[in-house]
């Protein structure tokens, strides 16, 4: 029986990778903080080692014997500027390269979209889906999160390039599914609110894909010789426009919003002046009125998964709005 590795086991994607690994009859070992939020894992089957990223002692200890390193933990939205996403995601991914290669396992990285960078996605699109061999944009100094991601995926594929680690690397997009603690709960609590703007004509086909998915990809790159050194986008399930998405939301959340239409035309053309009143005001949904918030809602999805379909045979098998439904659901019932 094969041992893994995985660090961010207790979070959204590492949990769906112990879930799968374990059914496909891996032996899962577990790297983590706080054995307190940890410990259900342990019902599942996984054993558990204290540590964390940036203690490499530990890393490495946890990561003898592994067959394969899946590293899943990073910091999302950490308060503290850019040290607070450069420790835990630059050092803890050095730490992960490290730990695999000692232990002459294969490394798993889970990226992120963000290394696109958060200007130029839907122009580099051409209508074609943004694809993992066209160029990376130069990302602007204060996207703190984008820096680390793009930061620590080049340390992974340089240290697979200079033969110290074989690696691989997959880029989601925004991700949903049972135990989300980001993007579900943050959109529970605007549907909740008096009145929740809904900007443009929802028709455009979201940047959302099932955490099940992501697992899948991951595991079968990490299987596939082919996937040495190369990155994966895993972007979409199936088209979901917006206003499904919201649909599916209030089912699962059992509310019914009331809505205050704003054109998406009107939002853009005065996004700056308009979103900074609002927010000072602590106008409900205010948050949304973003460059980026505002692409994910006006424009389609702009990747492709393309590569990890030719590659690694991979297709989805999530049904979207029962597993949009399901998410919210077990976000209300928390």
């Amino acid at each position: 029986m094969s041992l893994a590795l995985i660090t961010g086991a207790s979070g959204l994607v590492g949990s769906h990778i112990v879930e799968l690994l374990l059914r496909e009859g891996w032996s899962v070992r577990a790297l983590v903080r706080d054995r307190g939020t940890a410990g259900w894992l342990t019902a599942q089957g996984a054993e558990l080692c204290d540590g964390n990223t940036q203690d490499a002692d530990a890393f490495r200890r946890a990561a003898q014997g592994a067959r394969a390193v899946f590293h899943c933990a990073a910091a999302i939205t950490p308060r503290g500027g850019w040290e607070a996403f450069r420790a835990p995601n630059i050092d803890g991914t050095a730490n992960a390269v490290d730990a695999a290669a000692r232990a002459g396992a294969r490394l798993l990285h889970l990226s992120s979209v963000a290394v696109y960078g958060p200007e130029g996605r839907f122009t580099l699109a051409r209508g074609q889906g943004l694809q993992e061999l066209q160029p990376l944009r130069p990302i602007p100094e204060a996207a703190w999160y984008a820096r680390s991601k793009r930061e620590s995926e080049a340390l992974v594929m340089d240290a697979h390039r200079a033969g110290r680690v074989w690696a691989t690397a997959v880029r989601p997009c925004v991700i949903y599914g049972r135990r989300d603690r980001q993007f579900i709960p943050r959109v529970a609590s605007v549907l909740r609110l008096p009145v929740v703007p809904r900007i443009g004509n929802g028709r455009a086909v979201l940047s959302i894909v099932h955490a099940r998915s992501v697992a899948e990809v991951a595991v079968r790159a990490v299987a596939s010789e082919l996937a040495g050194g190369r990155a994966y986008n895993v972007t979409n399930d199936a088209p979901f426009a917006v206003r499904e998405f919201y649909d599916a939301a209030q089912e699962g959340l059992g509310v019914r919003a009331r809505w205050l239409p704003i054109p998406g035309s009107v939002v853009q053309g005065a996004m700056g002046g308009l979103g900074a009143a609002l927010r000072a005001l602590r106008i409900p949904g205010s948050a949304l009125l973003s460059a980026n918030s505002l692409d994910f809602l006006l424009q389609d999805n702009p990747f492709s998964s393309e590569r990890a379909r030719i590659d690694l045979g991979w297709t989805s098998t999530v049904a979207v709005r029962a597993a949009v439904v399901e998410a919210f659901r077990e976000c209300a019932a928390r």
